[in-house]
């Protein structure tokens, strides 16, 4: 079983960047599509990003197009979000979330396995 935890989220100023760590435990890690999800205030959870299992495929969001880029090193069992230019909107807890053999354009229900998720918040 593969354990999740997020780090990396914090307080930053619009127009900023920050780099999100996904750390997965276990031995089966690349054999897991991996997504970012993010859920604000009062709304519902949305994906963000996800990529396949090998790495070679990408999908966003379209509003995080060209400012956000994940990727992943299955050596280090860990996945990324660069976030630049960072918006107010951006703000939320950031999960990822892994699903094993999954697509990239699978929703929020394939997901198997979450982790506890990191603040994110952009002050404009």
């Amino acid at each position: 079983q593969v354990q999740l935890v997020e780090s990396g989220g914090g307080l930053v100023q619009a127009g900023s960047s920050l780099r999100l760590s996904c750390a997965a435990s276990g031995r089966t890690f690349s054999i897991y599509t991996m997504g970012w999800f993010r859920q604000a205030p009062g709304k519902e959870r949305e994906r963000v990003a996800a990529i396949s299992w090998t790495g070679g495929s990408t999908n966003y969001a379209d509003s995080v197009k060209g400012r956000f880029t994940m990727s992943r090193d299955n050596a280090k069992n860990t996945v990324y979000l660069q976030m630049n230019s960072l918006k107010p909107e951006d703000t939320a807890v950031y999960y990822c979330a892994a699903e094993p053999y999954g697509s990239i354009w699978s929703q929020e229900g394939s997901y198997d396995l979450w982790g506890q998720g990191t603040q994110v918040t952009v002050s404009s």
